[in-house]
């Protein structure tokens, strides 16, 4: 298995999930915050979840308190606000570090294969956004400023592509 289903990542019930349960689907990976001046992209995130999913895409949510203490709450705290406020229906995980010693390993793989500006390896804040193809390879990293809706086009050239092995 290679890219992104080799990793393993804490739901927000506290049980282990393996990526290899999106084989072959699109991927965006993002690190969320409740307390965030993005936040409102939940609603974004969830539409494309929705208007896709059934075509093979979904959205992996990690939550993050790295930048200035935004995601402060516990996972069911988490869950909780999401789907009060957002009506998130995407799969969201336990929180994570995306940067330094303590990063998930997901996030040290998508921060070396897709660097940022300059080649920056760092997230810069949340709402970083990771497009995965159906072989579990980043393809595109988008800055937090990059709204969901605009990712439609390279979503849709996505699911289009039929996945070799």
């Amino acid at each position: 298995m290679s890219g992104v289903y080799g990793f393993t990542a804490k739901s927000l019930d506290g049980k282990d999930l393996s990526l290899a349960q999106f084989q072959g689907q699109v991927l965006l990976v993002v690190n969320t915050a409740s307390k965030c001046g993005f936040t409102p992209q939940y609603a974004g995130l969830e539409s494309l979840y929705e208007k896709y999913c059934a075509d093979g895409f979904s959205i992996l949510g990690f939550p993050c308190d790295q930048f200035g203490h935004q995601e402060p709450g516990g996972e069911s705290e988490i869950g909780a606000f999401c789907e009060k406020n957002y009506g998130v229906k995407f799969p969201m995980f336990a929180k994570i570090e995306v940067n330094g010693d303590g990063a998930h390993p997901l996030y040290r793989y998508l921060r070396h294969e897709k660097p940022g500006l300059l080649g920056s390896e760092r997230i810069k804040w949340n709402f970083t956004k990771f497009l995965i193809d159906r072989r579990g390879e980043p393809v595109a990293r988008f800055a937090p400023l990059t709204k969901p809706e605009s990712l439609d086009p390279r979503i849709e050239a996505l699911l289009a592509e039929v996945p070799t092995a």
